[in-house]
């Protein structure tokens, strides 16, 4: 089972005023292992003001990925001159004891975040505080058939990062395996409205729509049995294509309804190709299922 810390590290742990006393120790021998932030700023700096605080914001949402130094100038005016500090505020990164990236002057909010992660992922981690890490682990609990497990990492996950998409996901056909198709439903529900339209949210809608199905399919052999005696029993063929994608059988599910459409594209007011449209988009966009059926399906459509 994946841990997940359960909060962000303590804020004295991740950014903590520095001196020229302890400059090499927590800075230069700090970086050794995470990337540090140096924030060189004054009282008096109206800039300083806003940029530190939106720093200090970018570095806890971090997760420990990264920590950050504040040092005041009037106070070390040796480390600020050996620095070359000549404005502020001044901001430099370092890791394993040297500055790799920096800038001068006050960003907007949108650059500070980009400016922390790129300092992260230079430093070989992770600008998501490793949650991208627990989201593969968790999916591959649900591969192997450890729903349980996997439903409690993605609401880990969660707790962490609320507006991930892939964990909304993740939780969703997690309670789908578990056959709990009504806390499934509401999962997609309370999504946030910002991430409502990811890939990843509209496949599991797709996926808990079939998953609806599935439970009111017929039995195979009497589906079949109907669409032999018939042909152009469409609503047969339909059923009989629902039963197919329950079974597994997704593929010859597929091609149940492009025969459907190609023997009537307006049955029920075009169902084969909605149909079709939601197994399409429950899978992943690379699966040859999906591409060789949309071909199929454009080839008609544009005949």
């Amino acid at each position: 089972m994946l841990e997940l810390g359960n909060s962000t590290p303590p804020a004295d742990d991740l950014i903590q005023d520095v001196s020229e006393a302890n400059f090499m120790e927590a800075v230069v021998d700090a970086s050794q292992t995470t990337p540090i932030i140096v924030d060189f700023w004054a009282p008096w700096c109206g800039p300083c003001k806003t940029l530190g605080p939106a720093l200090e914001a970018a570095v806890k949402e971090a997760n420990g990925a990264v920590k950050m130094a504040k040092i005041n100038v009037d106070e070390n005016q040796m480390i600020a001159g050996q620095m070359r500090v000549q404005s502020i505020p001044t901001v430099y990164a370092f890791y394993q004891g040297q500055p790799i990236d920096g800038f001068q002057g006050a960003l907007p909010g949108s650059e500070i975040k980009a400016f922390v992660d790129r300092v992260i992922e230079a430093a070989g981690g992770s600008a998501d505080g490793g949650l991208s890490d627990a989201i593969d682990a968790a999916e591959q609990m649900l591969a192997e058939g450890a729903a349980a497990d996997a439903a409690e990492t993605f609401a880990a996950i969660l707790g962490e990062d609320g507006m991930s998409a892939p964990a909304y996901s993740g939780l969703a056909r997690a309670y789908m395996a578990l056959d709990d198709l009504d806390q499934a439903e509401a999962v997609l529900n309370g999504i946030p409205v910002e991430i409502s339209d990811m890939p990843e949210i509209d496949a599991a809608h797709a996926q808990l729509a079939l998953a609806r199905q599935a439970q009111d399919a017929g039995p195979l052999g009497e589906l079949l049995a109907a669409v032999e005696a018939d042909e152009n029993n469409h609503q047969a063929r339909f059923d009989y294509a629902q039963a197919l994608h329950a079974a597994g059988q997704v593929e010859e599910a597929v091609e149940q309804l492009l025969q459907l459409f190609r023997r009537d594209r307006e049955w029920n007011d075009g169902a084969a190709k909605e149909q079709l449209f939601t197994i399409f988009d429950a899978l992943k966009a690379n699966d040859p299922i999906v591409l060789n059926g949309r071909r199929k399906l454009s080839s008609m459509i544009f005949a």
